[in-house]
Parts: C-alpha cells; structure tokens; sequence
C-alpha cells in the first residue's frame, strides 16, 4: 500500500510544472508522511456543476495546476466535439493564491487545443467573466475563484456559450474528458498565442449596469462598502460614479485584494464578525446602508440600522426587497429563485400578475428560466439584469438595492419600513439556517441516511403534511440529494452543501399579520418556532 502511495505520488511529481508543489510534494514523499500522502492521492477532486473547489496544495486531490491543466483540457475536448473548433473561450480570475497562474495554464491549454482564448486583463469580478462570455460571442467562459471559501481554497468555474453555468450532462461528459486525459506531458501548452483583454470588455459591462436603474430615479443614499479582501472595489466605485451615487465609504481594512483574508475567519459576508469592521465604520459615518460583497464580488450583502445598531438582512428579506421594487418599477418577466429560498417571492410574484418559477439550488439553474427577468438565492445572490449577466451580480445588485433605499429616503423612510410593509401585506415570512460544517464528510451522508430512515413526523409541535425526498426528482424538479418537509406554517429543506463541507438545513415560518401593530408579537413568535424547529431538526438529524 504505501510502495503505490509513494510510487502514484513519484509519478505525480515528474509532470507537475509548478516549483512551489513539487518542492511541496517531494517533502512529503521525502518524510513518509503516509496519513498527508493519503489525504492527497485518495482520489480526484469531482469536476461536477460547481465545477472544481478545494485546497490549494499537491496532488490530485488538491487544487493545483496540474488537476487545472488537466480540467482544461478536459473541456477543450468537450468543446471541440460539440463543434467549436475554433471557438473563443474567454478566462477570468479573482486575487486568491494561483489564481492567475491557473487562468495562463487555462488559456495555454485552450490554445495548444485550436481553441482562441482571451484572457480578462486583471482580478476581476466573476460577473464581469459572465458579461464578458455573451458580450464577445464565447462558445465557454472559465472564471478562476473559490469566492468566499477559506484562504487556502481555490476554484474553477465553468460557463458555456449562453452565459450560464454549466449542469448536467454537459459536467458528467467534461468529467469523462477529464479523465481520459493521459500524461499531462502529452497536453499542448504553448507560451503565447492567446490575446489579454484591454478594458473595453469592463467599460461594456459599466455601461450595462446603467439599464438597471429608472432614468432620474432618486441617487441620494450613503453608503459604507467593504470588497472583504476581494476584487470589487474598483468595479463598484465605477460603477457608483457612473449612477451618480454618493461615493461609498470605504472600510479600508477590507478595500484591497488580499489572498490571505487578514481581518475574518471567513471571507463571506453572512459569517459570524465579517461585518465587523462595516459595522465601525458605519457607527462613524452614519450612512443609509451598508453594502458588502464577497471576495469575487457575485452577492451583495446589505446591512440596515435598527433600534440595536446595525443588523445584516438575510438573503430572504434582500430578495423581497428587489423583488417588490421592480414590481414598483413595472418590471415584466418571470421571478425565480431556488428551493431554498423563502416562498414569498412566489406571493409577490403571484399578486403583481407575475410568472415564478423554483429551481434547484444554484443559479445555474435559476439562470436558465424562461422569460427570467429577477432571480435570487438566499444565500446572497441576485440576478437583476439577465440580459447582461445571466448568473449572480453583487455589482448590480449593490446598484438596485441602492436606488431603492435612496427613493424611500426621499419619502422620509427606510429599507426596514418596506420591509414591514411587505410582511402586512403577504404575511410575515421569517427564514433561518441550521448549518454543520464538518471535518468527516461521512458525518453528513449519516445524517442524511438517518432522516430518510426514520424521517421526523413533527417539528417544533407542527406536523409535516408532506415529506418528499428529492433524489427521486419531483413534477417540476430534477433530482438532486436533499429533502423537503411540508408542515403547517412552515417549510423545511436539507441538504448537503455543493460548495462546502456542511451539512445546511433551510427553515421557514410563516406568520399571517393583520396590521403593523401586530408585527412585534409575529416576530417573537417566529422567532421561538424557528428556534425549536432547529432544536428538533438537529435532534432528528443526529447532528
């Protein structure tokens, strides 16, 4: 066992072109490290429709440029066998550790396969890739980001020619293509023949941000704005300056790119303390709102003040935001979001005369929707110009959510007063996440086995109605590995993570109110139910 463990791993090292991993793998190797040579050579990262995502380091089961070489050319076959030829497969990058290497190694392979390759010309927002894909005809769009994973993580994600991320089949059979490739010494790699884009590709996509907002709509809200170590603060200021925005205050910790994420645990808006900084800044400068986006600069989070200070709105209550003000606005179309979601975007769609559709989670799917004219995700995503970019947007979203709060402070009124609003006229919608993250992945296929076994029959005193399992698919869903609880009142999914090692579970109450008086006792009661339901939950699920 450890003569093949070392041997795969001596094979790995002769064709790994990158100094800072062979010098990493030979160590191990060199010290019989057999538990860390393991971790690494257990398996291969599984290309799939987030495409790739894991730590950085050596070894089939890390990202490094030799698994990237070898995702690339994996895809120039599958480009090639569908007709493209000599299509263009245009690659962006964020400012995480090998980003832009692993974006070169992309556009070599791309080249030495036939293929005509661009590459954006810096760290850039991920949705300035997906513009980029629909704006130069792209048969494939590449964007190197991890978004908001820990430090030590990377990623690979996978566009094809309609803008939109990749599903399946098209995963599975790059995931053959993949895997059939041979020695990586056989993989073309010239040292030039791609182009490196200017700015005009970026100065398009400002210009497209102008079509989100009403011409001589209110531009008067203050913001404070943190890019958390990410790549968004050039393209957002730009983009502010072009609206007539206020110029945001900076909190200037987080302004700059920065790999190693200094000030947070996590690079993600939604975690614990990653606001912090925002917060300070806000207590200084009194703004309207706060604005955060995550490192690759595709959500948008948002921070109001209330009677306690600030507080982040969930992902929910942005969502319902956008939503009741593209209505406002007269917006046609359909609305959509994901199973995770809350369903009161299907009650503002339904009473504006709307279409809604539910998707599976991710915006690949949710970008794919007919007619798609505002879709969202709970955790942090909004699409609000699917013309121009048909994935997430934290730019244009920030744009949106911005001229909102600018026309209520024109009325003397706040985001938190629509909000109220929006909870007496559809009733009151409150969301919560119970979220595992784990070290053993086994611990969530046991918790997932364990609730198809012995399913619960009530949760927080309210009886499940209905209890489907989704790998089955439903009339309107293609499966996928969760489950969906139906209880009075309220609604329940779980599932494993796509991006993450956790386990995360989505719960909803559903609170009617007769008028704004009665929303501090609906609060407090939802409040107390979601609570139980996790209590309960965590309990069923042996987590």
């Amino acid at each position: 066992m450890k003569d093949d463990l070392t041997a795969r791993a001596h094979t790995w090292l002769t064709e790994d072109p990158d100094p800072d991993t062979r010098t990493e793998l030979a160590q191990l190797i060199e010290s019989g490290d057999v538990k860390e040579l393991e971790a690494r050579f257990s398996g291969t990262l599984q290309f799939g429709t987030a495409g790739l995502r894991g730590e950085l380091g050596a070894g089939p089961m890390r990202m490094n440029r030799t698994v990237v070489i070898r995702a690339a050319a994996g895809l120039a076959a599958h480009l090639k066998k569908h007709g493209n030829e000599n299509g263009l497969v245009v690659i962006g990058y964020d400012a995480r550790h090998k980003s832009k290497d692993f974006a070169r190694d992309t556009a070599a392979v791309m080249t030495g396969a036939g293929l005509r390759a661009a590459v954006l010309p810096r760290p850039l927002p991920t949705p300035v890739l997906a513009f980029a894909i629909r704006h130069l005809g792209a048969v494939a769009g590449v964007e190197v980001t991890a978004s908001h994973n820990p430090p030590r993580d990377n990623g690979y994600k996978v566009y094809l020619g309609d803008g939109s991320q990749i599903v399946p089949p098209a995963d599975a059979e790059i995931a053959a293509e993949i895997e059939a490739i041979g020695s990586l010494l056989d993989v073309p790699r010239p040292d030039t023949g791609w182009e490196t884009l200017d700015d005009a590709v970026l100065d398009a996509y400002l210009a497209r941000t102008d079509a989100v907002l009403a011409a001589g709509s209110p531009r008067t809200a203050r913001t404070v704005y943190t890019a958390m170590h990410g790549v968004g603060k050039d393209t957002l200021l730009a983009a502010f300056a072009r609206a007539g925005f206020p110029t945001p205050d900076l909190v200037a910790e987080q302004a700059d790119p920065d790999p190693d994420f200094p000030t947070v645990a996590f690079p993600n808006p939604e975690e614990p303390g990653a606001m912090d900084l925002a917060f300070a800044k806000a207590s200084e400068t009194d703004p309207d709102l706060i604005i955060a986006n995550d490192p690759d600069a595709d959500r948008c989070a948002v921070a109001v003040k209330d009677d306690n200070g600030w507080r982040m709105l969930s992902g929910d209550e942005v969502g319902s935001l956008l939503a009741t003000h593209l209505v406002t606005r007269g917006a046609h179309g359909t609305f959509a979001e994901s199973i995770v979601s809350s369903s009161l975007l299907g009650r503002i769609a339904e009473k504006a005369g709307l279409p809604y559709e539910e998707t599976l989670t991710g915006f690949k799917w949710i970008a794919r929707v007919e007619g798609l004219r505002f879709g969202y995700e709970e955790a942090l995503g909004y699409c609000v110009d699917p013309e121009g970019v048909r994935d997430k947007d934290g730019i244009t979203a920030a744009l949106l959510i911005t001229e909102l709060a600018s026309g209520l402070k024109e009325q003397g009124r706040t985001l938190t007063d629509l909000l109220d609003d929006i909870a007496v006229e559809h009733g009151l919608h409150a969301t919560d996440q119970l979220s595992v993250r784990v070290e053993d992945l086994s611990i969530i296929a046991r918790a997932m086995e364990r609730l198809r076994e012995h399913p619960p029959t009530e949760l927080a005193g309210l009886p499940i109605t209905k209890a489907e399992d989704l790998t089955r698919g439903t009339d309107r869903l293609p499966p996928t590995d969760g489950l969906r609880y139906t209880l009075t009142g309220a609604r329940v999914i779980v599932r494993p993570s796509g991006t993450e090692p956790k386990l995360k579970c989505y719960l909803e109450v559903v609170i009617p109110v007769a008028g704004h008086a009665d929303l501090p006792t609906a609060r407090t009661r939802a409040t107390a139910l979601l609570a139980t339901i996790k209590q309960d939950l965590s309990a069923a699920a042996g987590i």
